[in-house]
């Protein structure tokens, strides 16, 4: 799993890179993601007839990797937000001042059935830098934290015990900073934000 999804990501984490801001999203409409319609705002067909589960992730700015956890088959919606902060209802500008607190992140709604949380995790982990701290490449400040906001204690378990694996491998050069932080109110961010490379 490891190799086939480290394949399958390095040409999509290219694609997807932050560095591309180019996109509008003006004039977007309803997407096709993993079989379901989903709207600009990433909501998606009724499945409360399944059982769902949320993982909640920092990996800096959500644009980067939002587009990435969408494709993953059992991903059934995938929100960007802010969380972790002490505002309620905070803009992207209030966000972006770093006064908040609030890190951005992508909010999933999940079937574990189609695809684990130790899945979500190896992808997570794979699409941005978990050693650089309050920073991914050009983005600065906290709200581009690396973070985990774990819903439950078996998430806060699976997240902690794949960080101190990935530590004592040497998978990355430097010691991972990745905070893992029980989750608090989410907030949708606004719109413009949502589905921003779909």
């Amino acid at each position: 799993m490891n190799i086939f999804l480290s394949g399958l990501l390095m040409p999509v984490i290219a694609l997807f890179s932050c560095a591309q801001n180019d996109n509008s999203a003006a004039g977007k409409t309803d997407l096709g993601i993993n079989g379901k319609v989903v709207s600009a705002v990433g909501a998606t067909e009724n499945y409360s007839r399944i059982k769902t589960d949320t993982a909640t992730f920092g990996t800096g700015c959500f644009w980067c990797t939002e587009a990435i956890f969408q494709q993953l088959n059992g991903v059934l919606k995938v929100t960007s937000g802010y969380t972790g902060g002490k505002v309620k209802n905070p803009s992207y500008e209030a966000v972006c001042t770093g006064t908040t607190g609030h890190a951005e992140v992508i909010q999933m709604v999940y079937d574990p059935a189609k695809i684990s949380f130790d899945e979500l995790l190896e992808v997570f982990w794979q699409t941005h830098d978990p050693t650089t701290l309050n920073r991914q490449g050009n983005d600065v400040g906290t709200q581009y934290r690396s973070a985990v906001f774990y819903h439950n204690a078996e998430q806060k378990e699976k997240a902690e015990k794949y960080k101190a694996e990935l530590d004592k491998s040497g998978a990355f050069d430097n010691k991972i900073v990745t905070e893992i932080t029980k989750s608090s109110a989410f907030y949708a961010a606004e719109n413009y934000h949502q589905n921003y490379y779909n």
